[in-house]
C-alpha cells in the first residue's frame, strides 16, 4: 500500500486563560480554551489524523492528560512527534485538510499562517495544507459559543526505498 489517509477529530470548552491558539498561532487574546496542554484544538486533529494514519494509536497515548508533564505542553510539538512517528513506520505526509468548528472565532485572517505552521511541521508546501473555517449556525455547545472544534484529514505515502 503505498497511500494511507487517517481522521481526526478534537474539541475544547472555550473557557480558559487566553491566548487561543490554532495551528501554534495565536487568533485570539481574549478567549481561551481549558485543557491540559495548550488546547490547539487543530494541532490535536492533526495530531491524531497523523496518528491514525501510522497506525499509531492516539494522542492519548502518546501525551495523556495524567502525565504531569504535558502540562501547558505546546501542541505543535506534539504534532512533530506523530509525524516523527509516522516517518519511522515509512509513510510521510503528503496532504492536510483540516476544518475549524467555531462560532465567533475567526480563522480567516490567520489562515495563511496557519498553512504555514502546518506546512512547517509536517514537511510539506502550505500548497499541500487546507485550513477552512465553519460555524453550526447557532446550534450545540459550539453554537452557544461554549466551544470549539477541528477536524482533519491526513494523507501519507509511503516514503520510496524505505519498508513500512
Amino acid at each position: 500500500m503505498t497511500l494511507r489517509v487517517g481522521w481526526g477529530y478534537d474539541a475544547h470548552r472555550l473557557d480558559g486563560p487566553p491566548p487561543l491558539k490554532l495551528a501554534g498561532v495565536v487568533v485570539s487574546d481574549s478567549v481561551g480554551v481549558s485543557a491540559t496542554s495548550d488546547g490547539d484544538v487543530v494541532a490535536h486533529a492533526v495530531t491524531d489524523a497523523v496518528l491514525g494514519a501510522a497506525v499509531a494509536g492516539d494522542i492519548g497515548q502518546h501525551f495523556p492528560s495524567s502525565d504531569p508533564s504535558n502540562e501547558e505542553a505546546d501542541s505543535m510539538t506534539m504534532l512533530g512527534h506523530a509525524v516523527d512517528l509516522c516517518v519511522s513506520t515509512g509513510y510521510a505526509p503528503a496532504h492536510l485538510d483540516v476544518t475549524v468548528v467555531a462560532e465567533d472565532v475567526r480563522v480567516g485572517p490567520h489562515r495563511d499562517d496557519m498553512r504555514k505552521t502546518l506546512a512547517g511541521t509536517l514537511g510539506l508546501s502550505p500548497n499541500a495544507v487546507s485550513v477552512k473555517a465553519t460555524s453550526t449556525d447557532g446550534l450545540g455547545f459550539i453554537g452557544r459559543g461554549e466551544g470549539i472544534a477541528a477536524v482533519a484529514v491526513v494523507t501519507v505515502e509511503a516514503i520510496p526505498n524505505i519498508t513500512p
